[in-house]
């Protein structure tokens, strides 16, 4: 399961009008409502693990049964902890929004594009620039 991409593909994709400008107010309100239902997916399946954890909290008897509901667990609380991380990527790409940086590299300041920001609605950097940052890590610079 990605975290990212179920969600993404079940939204449907913003289709500018003809002539339309980068990131208009409409474009704007589009990735403002998509990033809002993405958080509240999260959020909502953030509590059905809790209600789970809770519910199923009993230890079994049986070792080997006992060996797997820990490791259902462990895989349960490691999903949602990439999805916390995730929504307080979400977070900031609203606030991006909110001050006129969303859709804008953080490196280069260029436009991000419309079918990137689609894809990974929480992206900061151009694909370019991601490939970069990503070289300069595998290069211990970064």
């Amino acid at each position: 399961m990605d975290i990212h991409t179920d969600f993404i593909e079940d939204y449907p994709p913003y289709v500018p009008e003809k002539g339309e400008e980068y990131m208009s107010p409409r474009m704007l309100e589009h990735f403002k409502q998509k990033l809002i239902a993405w958080k509240q997916q999260l959020i909502e399946e953030a509590n059905t693990t809790v209600s789970h954890l809770q519910k199923d909290s009993d230890t079994p008897a049986d070792p080997n049964d006992r060996a797997s509901q820990e490791e259902e667990f462990a895989l349960e609380l490691r999903t949602r902890d990439r999805e916390r991380k995730l929504i307080s990527k979400i977070d900031k790409s609203l606030k991006d929004l909110e001050n006129g940086e969303y859709g804008y590299c953080k490196m280069s300041g260029e436009e991000i594009g419309l079918a990137r920001m689609e894809a990974r609605p929480t992206a900061t950097l151009t694909v370019e620039m991601k490939r970069k940052q990503e070289i300069r890590e595998k290069q211990g610079v970064a």
